[in-house]
């Protein structure tokens, strides 16, 4: 153990992979903040801390059966000539669910006429949402081990680095979470970035890799944007209010 703590190598590994948990751990703060927005608002943060928790659960739980897990990347069967594993099948039933879910979201937000749009009691129980977060909980916590199982050799470096990422999610949950809310255009915005995901889970299901760099630079300039209109939109509503 004293080893591990001198070794600069060591450390590089836990920084760089604490970095690498808390990037794709994004996609499960968004996914976490847009189900929990139809709780009551006095249940919102619970079931975003509820759910980070949950994922940090699972991925402890999936890095102690190690072995277990890597035998998921073993092939089951094959339909057209593709081998699919355990892996793909998860990657493949995670997608198609992100995809469903946010376009069924960006429908509700975008297309729903004004006449349409009345306000309607939240329907959505606390259970109904937990179950919907642990199940794409699953589908990114196997992400997480595998990344982490291929970026550190030793199980101490991958468990500080997870706790470490979820900590810090935790503490900026809330924040993005009520940011989120605040504004429709980021709402439409972060469902957006969950279809991408779900479409990129769907390729690397059926064997095609995409890089994850490209969605997340593209969701990070789409955001910049996104940010720079929002202040010119308070700008512009500051200078008409002071006439």
């Amino acid at each position: 153990m004293i080893d591990l703590l001198t070794s600069p190598e060591v450390w590089v590994a836990l920084v760089s992979l604490t970095a690498m948990e808390i990037v794709l751990g994004i996609d499960n703060i968004v996914f976490i903040s847009i189900l929990t927005e139809k709780l009551p608002k006095n249940q919102q943060g619970k079931g975003r801390r509820l759910g980070l928790a949950l994922a940090l659960v699972m991925r402890l739980g999936l890095l102690g059966a190690l072995s277990w897990v890597m035998r998921f990347t073993a092939p089951l069967f094959a339909v057209l000539g593709r081998s699919l594993s355990g892996r793909d099948l998860i990657l493949l039933g995670g997608g198609l669910f992100l995809i469903a879910k946010s376009t069924h979201e960006i429908y509700e937000k975008v297309e729903v006429g004004p006449e349409e749009n009345v306000p309607e009691p939240r329907v959505a129980s606390f259970r109904w949402v937990l179950l919907q977060i642990v199940a794409l909980d699953v589908v990114f916590s196997l992400d997480s081990v595998i990344t982490a199982v291929g970026m550190a050799q030793h199980l101490a470096v991958m468990v500080s680095a997870m706790v470490g990422a979820v900590v810090v999610m935790l503490i900026f949950a809330n924040a993005i979470g009520d940011f989120v809310s605040r504004h429709p255009s980021m709402k439409v915005l972060a469902l957006s970035f969950l279809l991408l995901i779900g479409v990129m889970l769907v390729a690397e299901g059926m064997g095609v890799h995409v890089g994850k760099g490209y969605i997340y630079s593209a969701m990070a300039f789409s955001l910049v944007v996104e940010i720079l209109n929002l202040r010119l939109r308070k700008a512009h509503m500051g200078r008409a209010a002071a006439r």
